[in-house]
C-alpha cells in the first residue's frame, strides 16, 4: 500500500497519543463547540474563539475547518449527551463555554484536548485530582477571583446607604463551585468594607424572579451580579426587577455592563474567547499539544454603562471607560 502524507499524519497523531485530527470524509480538522446555555454575553466568547481561528487560517467559510456546534439550553443531561456525541464524532478538539461545559467535558474524556473559556481555574472548578494536578487534556483560558474585589469595592464609593449600613444583594448557585467560591470571597470582602451582604441561593433560572423579589423586599441598596451561570442566563429578569425598585446593579463581568449593569472590572468575553481561540489555533497548526497549557485571562477592563449610571445619578470614576 502506498503511504500517503495523510497516512503519515494519522500515524504521527496516534504515536503522540492524540485523537484523529481530521474528519475522515473531508480531511479537515473538526472543532466540537459545546455551549451550556443560550446567553448573548456568553456568546461573545464563541464569536471571539471562531474569529481567532479564522485569523489563523481555520474557518468553515474557507473550507479549512469543520465546526460541530451544540447548545444544551441549560439542561445538564443534554450537556452530557452533547459531550459524548462530540467524543463519538472523534472531534479534533472540544471548545467549551462556559464552566459547566468544561467540567462536563473533563469528566467524560481524558484524550480529546479541551479548550475552555468563560471558566474559572481548574482549582476553582474542582477538577484537579487528589494530588492537585490539573486534567492533562485541559487547555484554553481561565480566570481566578482576584478581579472581583475591584468590581465589588466600587459599590461603597458610589452608593449612599439608605440606613446605617450599606446592604448589597447577591444570588449564587450552590451547585456551581466558582459561584460558591465567589460568594465566600465576597462575604469576607463585604465584612472588611463594612457592607452587609444579603445573599440567597438559587438553583435554576426558573427560581430567579422569585428569589430576586425576596431580596428586593429586604431593602438592599445595590445588587451585585457575581460570576454565576444562572445569573448570566437570567440577567434581564434581575435587571428589570432591580430597575423597577431603583436598585442599581453592579457586576464583575464586562458583558453584563453592556446589558445594563452600572459598572464592572472584568474580562471582555469576546477577548477571552479570542485568546482561547489563538491557543486552539496553535494546536491545529502544530497538530500537537506540546508546549501548551491553560492560561489566565490577559485582558480586563474597567467599564461602565452611561445610561445606567445616569438612571441612578451615579458619577463613575474617570478610569472607567464607557461600554457604548
Amino acid at each position: 500500500m502506498r503511504i500517503t502524507i495523510r497516512h503519515f499524519q494519522l500515524l504521527l497523531l496516534l504515536l503522540l497519543g492524540l485523537p484523529a485530527c481530521n474528519d475522515p470524509d473531508t480531511g479537515l480538522p473538526t472543532v466540537g463547540f459545546v455551549d451550556a446555555f443560550e446567553d448573548s454575553t456568553i456568546e461573545q466568547a464563541k464569536i471571539g474563539f471562531l474569529d481567532a481561528l479564522q485569523a489563523a487560517g481555520f474557518s468553515e467559510a474557507d473550507q479549512t475547518l469543520e465546526v460541530i456546534y451544540r447548545n444544551a439550553q441549560g439542561d445538564i443531561p443534554t450537556l452530557t449527551q452533547i459531550v459524548r456525541y462530540m467524543i463519538a464524532q472523534e472531534v479534533t478538539l472540544m471548545a467549551t463555554n462556559p464552566s459547566l461545559s468544561t467540567i462536563t467535558a473533563i469528566q467524560n474524556t481524558k484524550e480529546i484536548p479541551v479548550f475552555m473559556m468563560v471558566a474559572p481555574t481548574p482549582e476553582l472548578m474542582e477538577v484537579q485530582d487528589a494530588a492537585g494536578n490539573d486534567p492533562p487534556n485541559l487547555y484554553g483560558v481561565a480566570e481566578n477571583l482576584n478581579y472581583i474585589d475591584t468590581s465589588f469595592s466600587i459599590i461603597p464609593r458610589l452608593i449612599e446607604p439608605a440606613g446605617a449600613t450599606l446592604r448589597v444583594g447577591l444570588l449564587y448557585n450552590q451547585s456551581e463551585p466558582q459561584s460558591v467560591s465567589a460568594f465566600n470571597r465576597l462575604n469576607g470582602l463585604a465584612q472588611q468594607l463594612g457592607i452587609q451582604l444579603v445573599a440567597r441561593p438559587v438553583n435554576t433560572t426558573a427560581d430567579v424572579q422569585l428569589v430576586t423579589g425576596a431580596l428586593l423586599n429586604e431593602d438592599i441598596d445595590a445588587f451585585f451580579a457575581n460570576p454565576d451561570n444562572t445569573v448570566f442566563g437570567s440577567f434581564e429578569t434581575i435587571l428589570k426587577a432591580c430597575n423597577e425598585n431603583d436598585v442599581p446593579v453592579f457586576t464583575s463581568e464586562a458583558g453584563l455592563v453592556k446589558r445594563g449593569a452600572v459598572a464592572a472590572f472584568g474580562a471582555d468575553l469576546y477577548q477571552w474567547g479570542y485568546q482561547a481561540g489563538e491557543q486552539a489555533a496553535r494546536f491545529l497548526q502544530n497538530q500537537s499539544t506540546e508546549g501548551l497549557e491553560w492560561e489566565m485571562v490577559q485582558l480586563r477592563k474597567r467599564v461602565y454603562n452611561p445610561e445606567s449610571a445616569q438612571r441612578f445619578s451615579l458619577q463613575v470614576p474617570e478610569n472607567f471607560e464607557s461600554i457604548n
